[in-house]
């Protein structure tokens, strides 16, 4: 984060007519370099695009349930008003709240600074755990890619090796610095849509428009269409935990999420013109891998090779994004004192170093489990989490108003709060067509989450693990008395 910013004031405040708000005063933050700051290791726009791109997405591979569910109508016209329904409004806040608290931890700081530090450790615990079982998932979808081509990866102890090796050699790249992680998401999100570009030119003269106009809502499954809109376009806040490690996050930000929404929604909409549009329909084959065998039809089995080798790519640029994500929020829960000291450890590269070792564990274990279920339990956490977000969001708006927000959505108190009910329904609707065993499953998660923060607390009253608030970060407590006095003044 940058040294003693936060959403209220710095002492000795100073006050700013910022215009266009009927003479309002916002308090006004001064740029003070970040800790430990070394700008060789910040990232800039393009990396963050690309990394907030396999936060959320990755490409289009996943988006096939969705016309197996709905048909291609319903299919497009998800992928095109969803994102006005969830990922705008998500990308939105994260942009603001991102900007008010730019330092690691991201939305931990946030619903601490709204709700206290007991509820920031449960969002912290819901999103950390919720991360890592997603990131379980990705080295053995790379290797259920490759193991048509090399069938010795379908199982037995070679495909634990692989595993374990493709686990470590991406681990080391997080290790090896954040920048490293970025550009190399740069490299794999072109190697990753660069294929379905050529299929989409390839396919132009085979497009048939009325295709994409077949719609049976007597046959929809409400279920799997949502869910898989929702997979596919979530997780927008996840890029606000590495807020600390980004060049001139007031800007860079909310820059790289503009550009972050187009290329995830394009990235979309176009391989399922081109499948739906120059493919005779058979919603049965609308099943996870299906692009490769419309690549197969389309340009031959050279298309469907790169396809599968793009599929393979983009688990890794998942696997890379998501465990900076992880590892970052432990760093910043550490540095805020929420879990111990030895969370804000550095390696000599700027990288969380055991936090990252913390996530790579998780994904090892977790990498040997069934993740059916889980994975739709993990959903249910990320859902409430989210909740917790806009809650945040929507009570640092009412209490707070004139905090500096270097970027703000123009919405007033009511606006944002409007803005919030469409995607807290669309959580509703999932946590409804989930099972009673998806719930259970979460509800154990969560009932740890809610135990294991008093007992935290325990060991840190009985010194027997070191906590510490990070002398670098403001005190949000602090801060929020100085900006109330001052806003009675």
């Amino acid at each position: 984060m940058q040294k003693r910013r936060t959403a209220a004031a710095l002492n000795p405040p100073e006050f700013l007519d910022m215009g266009g708000n009927s003479g309002a005063e916002y308090v006004h933050v001064g740029d003070v370099p970040s800790p430990k700051s070394d700008r060789s290791r910040k990232v800039s726009v393009l990396p963050l695009v690309f990394l907030i791109f396999y936060e959320v997405s990755g490409g289009p591979f996943g988006v096939e349930d969705s016309v197996n569910a709905a048909g291609p109508l319903l299919a497009l016209l998800g992928f095109l008003i969803f994102p006005f329904i969830w990922s705008v409004p998500e990308a939105l806040i994260t942009a603001e709240m991102g900007t008010m608290f730019p330092e690691n931890g991201g939305y931990v700081i946030w619903v601490s600074s709204a709700l206290g530090p007991y509820w920031g450790f449960q969002q912290g615990w819901m999103k950390w755990l919720s991360g890592v079982i997603d990131n379980a998932l990705y080295p053995v979808l790379f290797l259920d890619y490759l193991k048509s081509g090399i069938p010795a990866l379908g199982g037995g102890l070679p495909r634990v090796v692989a595993v374990l090796v493709l686990t470590l050699l991406l681990t080391y790249m997080n290790y090896r610095g954040l920048t490293i992680v970025g550009w190399a998401a740069v490299l794999l999100g072109i190697l990753s849509v660069f294929p379905f570009v050529v299929m989409g030119f390839i396919s132009i003269p085979k497009l048939e428009p009325s295709r994409w106009l077949v719609m049976d809502l007597n046959h929809v499954d409400w279920n799997l269409y949502l869910n898989t809109l929702f997979w596919n376009l979530n997780y927008w806040d996840s890029i606000s935990t590495l807020a600390g490690e980004v060049q001139n996050p007031n800007k860079t930000l909310p820059t790289a999420l503009f550009y972050a929404v187009i290329l995830v929604v394009l990235s979309y909409i176009l391989p399922l013109l081109t499948g739906t549009g120059a493919i005779p329909l058979d919603r049965e084959l609308w099943t996870d891998g299906y692009f490769s065998d419309i690549g197969k039809t389309l340009g031959g089995s050279w298309l469907r090779w790169w396809i599968q080798a793009a599929a393979a790519t983009s688990n890794m640029g998942m696997f890379l994004a998501e465990m900076s994500s992880d590892s970052f929020q432990l760093l910043g829960m550490a540095e805020r004192g929420m879990i111990p000291e030895f969370f804000a450890k550095r390696s000599r590269y700027g990288t969380p170093l055991i936090g990252i070792l913390f996530s790579a564990s998780g994904v090892i274990l977790l990498s040997w489990l069934s993740f059916q279920e889980i994975v739709a339990a993990e959903n249910l956490l990320y859902c409430v989490g989210m909740i917790l977000e806009f809650i945040a969001f929507v009570r640092l708006r009412m209490k707070y108003p004139a905090a500096s927000r270097p970027y703000k959505i123009p919405l007033g108190t009511i606006g944002s709060i409007l803005m919030c009910i469409p995607p807290t329904i669309l959580i509703c609707a999932v946590v409804v067509f989930s099972s009673l065993k998806v719930a259970a499953v979460s509800f154990v998660m969560l009932v740890i989450g809610l135990v294991m923060q008093p007992c935290l607390k325990h060991v840190e009253k009985r010194r027997w693990l070191k906590f510490s608030i990070s002398s670098d970060l403001p005190d949000l407590h602090q801060d929020t008395r100085e900006i109330a006095e001052s806003l009675m003044e």
